[in-house]
């Protein structure tokens, strides 16, 4: 049954930390309260029109995978049961239920960790005009969608609410956030990505390409945000996969199509969303949900 959507949060009895694309954070002392709306993102723009459930599938498919990475590197969770939130907490959770999560506190890695399997989307636009992703030389003859020989580390800046983020090489990546880090979240993250690539693939999902965010639980490098989810992820269909295009997709690829078919200018605001675009990619993601995680996970 489709919940009321909720487009953002306001606990007045909470401190607000900051709302990003999509999440709603608030800080709880020593730990914090992350709430994923039903806002949806794209072209870095935030839609005007809230995607039914959304939030509750994202927290749905990385509670998920934060299990099965448990074996490849720690993560920030400590509850998704309100009943073991904070007392503060509790009066919202109406709301809070399947959406949010307790988590802890860390110092965030000032970069975004991409890993490329298949070459799509600004990979793709970046090795036609040079035949190289961000630094890494691929392959001549290359057709879109491609799988690559070996999945890339590709990773970006994180760029402000409304702006773009910038795909950047290893070497400024190391810069930023020093070399033996950068080393470290290089492998953690093609491992992530390879283990995860695997089981979606057993379970008929392509995941062709994602980003992970990493922070520092003291001196302890954890996974933090999302992960795998269809927002931080391309997620083809394995049954209709054809090289040479663009692929059918479970993530906001179809909102993406809409805004190119209407020329959007990818400048805020974003435009109002057809009643058609919103079920669609509503299904689109409640399908990538089931089709992942079973019912272990239903929203």
């Amino acid at each position: 049954m489709k919940s009321k959507p909720v487009m953002q949060t306001d606990f007045k009895d909470l401190k607000l930390l900051q709302r990003g694309k999509v999440r709603d954070m608030y800080d709880l002392g020593d730990k914090l309260l992350m709430v994923a709306t039903d806002r949806l993102s794209a072209f870095d723009v935030v839609m005007p029109d809230p995607i039914p459930d959304k939030g509750k599938v994202l927290t749905q498919i990385s509670l998920f995978w934060f299990d099965v990475m448990q074996s490849v590197i720690a993560n920030h969770l400590i509850s998704a049961d309100v009943e073991k939130y904070p007392e503060p907490c509790r009066a919202y959770a109406d709301i809070l239920h399947g959406r949010s999560m307790l988590i802890k506190k860390t110092r965030p890695l000032a970069i975004e960790c991409v890993v490329r399997g298949y070459i799509s989307g600004s990979g793709w636009k970046s090795y036609q005009q040079s035949g190289t992703v961000c630094g890494i030389s691929l392959p001549e003859g290359l057709k879109e969608s491609d799988r690559l020989p070996e999945p890339i580390f590709t990773p970006s800046t994180k760029a402000d609410l409304g702006a773009h983020d910038e795909n950047i090489d290893f070497d400024r990546a190391a810069d930023i956030v020093g070399r033996s880090l950068a080393e470290k979240v290089r492998e953690i993250s093609l491992s992530i990505y390879k283990k995860g690539a695997e089981l979606a693939a057993e379970k008929g999902i392509i995941i062709a390409d994602t980003k992970f965010e990493f922070g520092l639980d003291g001196d302890n490098l954890i996974l933090i945000d999302e992960v795998l989810t269809p927002d931080s992820s391309r997620f083809w269909p394995r049954a209709t996969y054809a090289p040479g295009g663009p692929q059918k997709s479970y993530d906001k690829q179809y909102v993406r199509d809409y805004l190119l078919s209407i020329n959007f200018d990818k400048k805020p605001p974003g435009p109002p969303l057809p009643a058609e675009v919103i079920d669609a990619t509503r299904k689109k993601y409640l399908e990538a949900l089931t089709q992942l995680a079973g019912n272990a996970y239903a929203v």
